[in-house]
């Protein structure tokens, strides 16, 4: 490990979601801790930001341009990443979109289906695709970006919450298979964050109500430093 300005050096970091909002924002605080940040997401241009931001910290980074609701492609992913580096030391799945809100009897099918498809099965084959790269790695760290609207039963938020909700036990289940291997998994609620998902979610609400991203990602990194509350076996409940 290098010094402390730079503690996450030589360390190989994947962030999904990170051509805008949160992921673009942990994308950038990796980077600038040392780590070199595969960034992953649909949008070339917006990657291409992130990319720019990042080399304005002194960091570095790929960039891969993919679409998560091909799940061909995360197949592919983790290959790729082990011609290229070996290894992985750090995932943090982040991409996720919200989809329609309202009565679950009368939500869209297909909708339901993407929601549920980015949301949640894609880090299945996520995991899949990386687990082998993730267990190379000496200190690995997996993070799923999450939100409380998943265990508060509040009504119409559709199959964003069922998405969400997967995903906690899905993680749950991950630490617990992994408790043997140095592998540490966490979950992290950012919080309220002026992000696109949210302007989605709350239409009615005024642009500078919430906060930038940057203040969440700042946690996030903090905590992986951290490892607060880190422990083979369970998963770390970060906010």
């Amino acid at each position: 490990m290098a010094g402390t300005n730079r503690p996450l050096e030589g360390r190989i970091a994947l962030v999904t979601g990170a051509s805008r909002g949160f992921g673009a924002a942990v994308a950038v605080r990796l980077a600038a801790a040392g780590a070199h940040v595969v960034c992953a997401a649909r949008t070339v241009g917006g990657l291409e930001q992130t990319d720019d931001a990042i080399k304005a910290v002194g960091g570095s980074a790929t960039l891969v341009p993919m679409d998560l609701f091909k799940f061909e492609q995360i197949d592919l992913l983790g290959g790729s990443l082990a011609q290229r580096f070996g290894k992985l030391d750090l995932l943090v799945a982040n991409a996720a979109m919200l989809g329609h809100l309202g009565p679950v009897a009368y939500s869209d099918q297909k909708v339901w289906g993407q929601v549920l498809d980015l949301n949640l099965n894609a880090n299945y084959r996520l995991i899949r695709s990386v687990d082998a790269l993730l267990r190379a790695a000496a200190a690995p760290r997996a993070v799923f970006v999450t939100d409380r609207i998943a265990r508060s039963g509040i009504a119409y938020w559709s199959a964003y919450a069922v998405a969400k909700a997967g995903l906690d036990t899905l993680a749950g289940l991950y630490a617990a298979e992994t408790a043997k291997t140095p592998l540490r998994v966490a979950l992290f609620h950012p919080g309220p964050m002026a992000t696109r998902l949210r302007e989605q979610g709350f239409p009615g609400e005024a642009a500078n109500a919430q906060p930038a991203p940057d203040a969440a990602a700042d946690r996030l990194t903090a905590r992986l430093l951290s490892e607060d509350g880190l422990a083979a076996g369970k998963v770390a409940d970060w906010d």
